[in-house]
């Protein structure tokens, strides 16, 4: 990737993790001058119209990016349907700009006890781009 700025994806559930990686990608992203691509996996839910939770969790997404420095016409929201590892791995292999993913340890669904949430360890395991996982409560 020689000359061309990285582009980092970042998976986005709306759980305090999610928000942690996004702080963390938003501000590398901003001292790199890299894009940023935030990534939301939807189930059959939100297609039915039955969850809104897109729509603010892509504005939660913008505001921590404005608040990291990152030049809004940088930042691009992607929907995509399926499970978020799925979801993560499809947009990387569709995208070979992105030379980053980055998630929280736990989203949404974590399991207290667990270190690591199914999503960051099956990305982490199944990943040919590199993986950053954010650590909880670390911004």
């Amino acid at each position: 990737m020689t000359g061309t700025p990285l582009t980092i994806a970042v998976g986005f559930d709306g759980s305090p993790d999610a928000e942690a990686a996004v702080r963390w990608a938003a501000t590398l992203a901003a001292g790199t001058g890299a894009d940023l691509v935030a990534v939301h996996a939807v189930g059959l839910l939100e297609h039915a119209g039955i969850d809104g939770r897109a729509t603010a969790h892509r504005q939660t997404v913008e505001r921590i990016a404005d608040a990291a420095g990152v030049d809004p016409g940088r930042v691009t929201w992607s929907v995509v349907d399926g499970d978020p590892c799925s979801a993560m791995l499809r947009v990387a292999g569709e995208h070979p700009e992105i030379g980053l993913l980055v998630v929280g340890s736990r989203g949404a669904g974590r399991h207290h006890g667990s270190v690591l949430g199914s999503t960051s360890l099956e990305l982490a395991e199944r990943s040919h781009v590199p993986v950053t996982i954010v650590p909880t409560g670390r911004a």
